[in-house]
């Protein structure tokens, strides 16, 4: 019974070689963005993109282009075109006010957005000059408003776009469209450069002069296949003022590097360099792994070429990115990204597009660069991991003016011992590899060894011993030295323990910075840039230096009689220290006294508190006690007493608080519960404190009293109440005392078992702990997934045990880095903080979740989605409003692909009663009135059956659910009592209640519905006598409506069907069974009708349509008898 716990141990990280000091990295995730704008359902799709300093243009396959602000990725236009879905997008390099879209009907349009003027954005240019064609390229003018565009026939045009901006009169010109050229096949890349314009098409690249109207083509040879070509600007070097270099894709991974006029000078060979191995993409999705194996070379296509960063080239496959530095033909980069479809760049980032609508953001930067970047956004496994993996880059001394020797300190000592251990070990190697910013300090040292001899102490300090002084010499110095005031001397040193306080936030190193701050010290003026050790035992080293060094300089003063005088006149201050120490050392050794006298006793109670656990576990072995809930109960009870003396809450108030013995994963620990002074007479001032630092390991106060819930005042001081009205007891989220971990171990096992006993079985004892009492007395025992789950399945009753969970877990994790982060009220920032976190445990994102939903409501519901399904809807129902529910709900099953929603849908209920509850939290909410769907009497109101509602996808899915006969009874019964027709319509069709489904449609007035697949369709003669008899009663009643309130039809226009009357359903009836059967079932029915002229011409044309098909069929089957005949014959 007991946990064993096991040490996780990471591969080691394969190095990279040192030839590739360059990663794509991935800092943001645009899914929340994509989610918002909806683009992620299988219905709507991202399918192009274009990029700018200042927008991200997303083109969308329902004819939308949403212009999304990169600053803080706020959403600021939405441009509709009903021509099509928006196939290119095209923003001005020179004027950001200014986009091109073209569509996939052949339409350009050049939009004005007037942002400076805050006017409404207006299409300053159309062009239907390729209408009918697939636009393939789009391509600004790098001085003057003018757009080229290329399609699939390989015509190339330009239109020119208004603007007021150009003078009084130029909106209201109308500019023609000009046909450039039409080459050989279709288009595939556009690129413009001072007054040229490069084609590349199927088969070659042509170079136009756009302003003397000169072609030329680039190269002799021809090729067939998407190959790109762009324009490569000279601003290195001695480059600067040359004209661009033009580079053009060929088959086989080559480029060709052509000049400005089109002639070939060299042809770049990357096959055999594209055999080395990928590098790994940054991202917080997975873990980089670099293999070292090497790959065949390879033959790629590159369909586009781009010019990006600093005079780099980038182009794509669908499963990889490679950039190039053609200026030396070699490959910086390639990385292995899946379903790559379209890529827009500026500068040294990247927006890609995946085929399944999905986006990604990359940049291009140096390792160094990447590292620091990952160090401000607290990353500290994966800049550990990218530290260790790009060594050579790291371990550079340039690399130090990004990455200081101390930052790569400061995060080995974030990372976990427990579950980063071997990362741990790698990135030590790495620090004590590191080269110093300036390469002087081996002139230094030679400097150093050719004057003086020294030594180098463990800490990194060189002792340096001077050949030219003497014995007397080092007493004289030393006496000068101690002479000095004891404030100076500490000045230098206490600064430096401060800034790695600052660093490290170790308890242990506190305690020991506070220990020496009550000894002397003396000031060091050597140069620590080239020391190799750590700053930890580097300060150990120190401290143990200036102790000897003092010990003995006091020894020489009283050897050489040292004259009075210079002890008479301390410092006030040093005064008083010496008062403070000499009355508060003997109270300091009765503390000691004390302390070691109780000891022993603690260690007695934590020995039977083990003897009582291990019988206990002995005992519940047995089946016949563990499987028995009263045998089970006693065991635990003869066990509770022990453990309420020795781990009580009557021990909290004499027994010092050692370390939390409870691991969160991905949590930060809290390390320092209250800020103390940096003062150096605190620690003289309380000597109680300060020893009991000294004997554990930590110095975090107790905690033991009420835990204040985010978003309550902080002056209310007002105690937890139970519901029976007595005070509950504070939560206790630390041990009152040091536990072993074996114990530890059996001691949560216990305590969990006891809780979720005394949770789901009524205690008739009551001398027994209640369920919610045990939890917050020793909620630091528990296993806080398995109470997570028990709060889940205990009754509605228990909101004492649900609450008090919550408010446990808010105080384990309020130390936690991204609480500082959901404070500030960024909600994408806390997003990314927590998706950071990953592996995630579900009781800390829990609790994070719970803050980010009390700051922002239904923002943050609807964004809980992504974090499923460590985060179950049984989990947010529980935090969140049932509104607010409803639409993190509604997100989970469309964040689906459409055919797996409803499979999807049917796993998360548990139990199959949550289907019946979440269909009436549907209904009720963001639904229309009930007066406007139904009469007083309880019956539909005309065309009630066109409202929106809110959540109809939703409701459709649930409906469609599998259930028995009596749970889509029951389901039946609920959307008829709230007027969701549809859903009624459907449900009855499953159930065969033919009837009242036609009489709810005759009620309804809409005759689409007699059409499925969201009708119920006649079968039978029966039925169609019922439908004409319903129809008759109905038809005066569903004349005095007037028509639909409300904007938004969800399944349909107003002019979708016709009236349910006789007549119409005759004529339905007719086209189906001719008109002389409709006409005979009305006889039947008995129903005195009068067509009119149209219905009477109808008939007449469906009998002389029905003869002429008779006549037809016995001409078609005369004529194959006599063919059969003939072959007979």
């Amino acid at each position: 019974m007991r946990h064993l716990r096991t040490e996780v141990k990471m591969p080691l990280i394969t190095v990279v070689p040192e030839t590739y000091n360059h990663v794509l990295a991935e800092f943001d995730c645009l899914d929340p963005l994509l989610s918002t704008l909806r683009l992620d359902s299988g219905r709507l799709k991202c399918t192009c993109l274009a990029v700018s300093k200042k927008w991200l243009a997303l083109g969308t396959s329902a004819g939308g282009l949403h212009l999304i602000q990169r600053e803080g990725w706020k959403q600021r236009l939405i441009l509709t075109h009903k021509e099509g879905s928006i196939t290119q997008v095209s923003c001005c390099p020179h004027d950001e006010d200014f986009i091109a879209v073209a569509t996939s009907q052949g339409l350009v349009v050049v939009w004005e957005l007037q942002l400076e003027r805050r006017g409404r954005p207006e299409r300053v240019s159309v062009s239907t000059e390729h209408r009918g064609q697939a636009i393939t390229g789009l391509c600004w003018d790098t001085s003057t408003l003018r757009v080229f565009v290329g399609d699939s026939g390989g015509k190339v045009s330009f239109l020119r776009a208004g603007s007021s901006k150009l003078g009084k009169g130029s909106a209201f010109v109308i500019f023609p469209v000009q046909t450039v050229a039409t080459v050989d096949s279709r288009v595939v890349q556009l690129g413009y450069q001072d007054g040229r314009l490069l084609v590349s098409s199927l088969s070659r690249c042509y170079l136009c002069d756009t302003e003397r109207e000169k072609f030329w083509r680039v190269g002799n040879k021809e090729r067939d296949g998407e190959y790109g070509a762009c324009f490569v600007p000279q601003n290195r070097g001695l480059s600067v003022g040359h004209p661009p270099l033009l580079f053009c894709a060929r088959p086989g991974s080559r480029v060709w590097e052509a000049s400005f006029n089109g002639e070939v000078l060299s042809t770049h060979q990357f096959r055999q360099l594209l055999a080395c191995p990928p590098l790994p993409l940054i991202t917080y999705r997975n873990e980089p792994h670099y293999n070292q194996m090497q790959k065949s070379p390879q033959s790629v296509a590159f369909p586009k070429l781009l010019y990006f960063g600093d005079q780099n080239l980038l182009t794509w496959s669908d499963s990889a990115i490679y950039i190039f530095t053609p200026h030396n033909g070699q490959v910086l980069l390639w990385t292995e990204v899946k379903d790559v479809v379209d890529i827009a760049v500026h500068r040294s980032e990247l927006f890609c597009l995946h085929g399944s609508g999905r986006l990604s953001h990359f940049s291009l930067l140096s390792a160094e660069r990447c590292v620091e970047r990952l160090l401000r956004r607290e990353s500290w496994p994966l800049a550990a991991t990218v530290c260790c993996m790009f060594q050579d880059a790291i371990t550079a001394s340039r690399a130090r003016k990004t990455i200081p020797i101390d930052r790569l300190e400061h995060l080995r000592s974030q990372l976990s011992p427990s579950t980063h251990l071997e990362l741990i070990g790698q990135l030590e190697e790495v620090i004590s590899k590191l080269e110093p910013l300036d390469s002087a300090c081996s002139s230094r040292r030679s400097s150093i060894s050719s004057h003086e001899s020294f030594n180098v102490l463990d800490c990194g300090i060189y002792r340096v011993i001077s050949r030219r002084g003497s014995q007397s010499e080092e007493e004289t110095s030393s006496l000068v030295n101690q002479s000095m005031s004891e404030e100076e001397r500490l000045k230098e040193f206490s600064s430096f323990a401060q800034e790695e306080d600052q660093v490290d936030h170790d308890p242990q190193s506190n305690e020991r910075i506070d220990a020496e701050r009550s000894e002397q010290g003396l000031q060091f003026h050597l140069p620590l840039s080239f020391r190799p050790k750590p700053h930890r035992i580097a300060l150990q080293a120190v401290k143990d230096s200036v102790s000897s060094f003092v010990k003995k300089t006091t020894e020489k003063i009283n050897t050489l009689q040292m004259n009075s005088e210079l002890w008479q006149r301390p410092d006030l201050r040093e005064a008083g220290q010496a008062e403070t120490s000499a009355s508060a050392a003997p109270f300091s050794e009765d503390v000691e006294n004390e302390v070691y006298v109780d000891v022993p006793s603690t260690e007695a109670d934590l020995l039977e508190l083990q003897s009582a656990t291990e019988r206990v576990i002995s005992q519940i072995q047995d089946p016949l006690v563990l499987l028995d809930p009263v045998y089970l109960a006693e065991t635990l009870q003869e066990w509770l007493p022990v453990l309420e003396r020795v781990l009580g809450p009557a021990e909290l108030g004499s027994a010092p608080m050692g370390a939390r013995n409870m691991d969160v994963p991905g949590e930060g620990r809290c390390d320092k519960i209250q800020e103390q002074p940096e003062d150096f007479s605190s620690s003289s001032e309380e000597p109680t404190e300060s020893l009991t630092g000294e004997k554990e390991e930590t110095t975090p106060e107790p905690r033991d009293k009420e835990v204040q819930m985010e978003g309550q005042p902080a002056s209310d001081d007002k105690e937890p109440v139970a519901s029976n009205g007595s005070p509950l007891d504070p939560i206790r989220v630390m041990s009152p005392k040091p536990v072993p971990s074996d114990l530890l171990a059996n001691l949560t096992q216990l305590a969990t078992v006891y809780t979720e006993l005394s949770c789901f079985r009524n205690q008739a004892d009551d001398q027994a702990l209640s369920c919610t009492t045990f939890l917050r007395r020793f909620f630091f025992l528990l296993d806080q997934e398995r109470i997570r789950r028990m709060c889940l399945l205990c009754k509605q009753e228990q909101q004492e045990v649900k609450s008090s969970f919550t408010e446990a877990m808010l105080e384990v994790t309020q130390c936690s880095k991204v609480v500082e982060v959901i404070q500030r009220g960024d909600l994408l920032r806390s997003l990314r903080c927590l998706r950071e976190l990953q592996p995630w445990s579900a009781p800390p994102l829990l609790a994070h979740l719970h803050r980010l939903y009390e700051k922002h409501g239904e923002a943050a519901v609807r964004s809980f989605s992504q974090f499923y399904p460590t985060i179950t809807p049984a989990d947010v129902m529980s935090m969140a409003q049932q509104s607010h529910f409803l639409a993190y709900l509604d997100n989970l099953v469309q964040s689906q692909t459409e055919e797996h929603r409803l499979s999807f849908l049917q796993s998360l209920l548990d139990p199959e009663s949550l289907r019946q509850d979440w269909l009436e939290l549907a209904l009720t909410h963001d639904a229309p009135q009930h007066c406007d769907t139904l009469t007083p009497d309880g019956q539909p109101r005309w065309h009630s059956h066109c409202f929106s509602w809110g959540y109809g996808r939703l409701l459709s899915l649930l409906i469609r659910l599998p259930a028995d006969f009596s749970s889509k009874q029951r389901m039946a019964e609920t959307c008829r009592s709230h007027g969701y027709w549809m859903g009624y319509l459907s449900l009855c069709r499953e159930l065969q209640h033919r009837t009242e489904a036609f009489s709810t449609i005759c009620q309804l007035d809409d005759i689409s519905l007699l059409e499925e697949p969201d009708g119920v369709e006649p079968q039978t003669l029966d039925d169609w006598k019922l439908l004409i008899q319903l129809s008759q009663r109905c038809s005066g009643a569903s004349e005095q409506a007037g028509g639909v309130n409300g904007g938004s039809l969800s399944n349909g226009s107003m002019d979708r069907g016709g009236k349910v009357s006789p007549e119409s359903l005759t004529l339905l009836l007719a086209r189906m069974a001719g008109p002389d059967r409709a006409l005979a079932v009305l006889e039947e029915c008995r129903v005195q009708l009068v067509l009119s002229p149209h219905s009477k011409l109808v008939c007449e044309l469906l009998r002389v349509t029905e003869k002429r098909q008779r006549a037809m069929i016995q001409t078609m089957l005369e004529r194959c008898d006599r063919f059969l005949w003939s072959q007979h014959a």
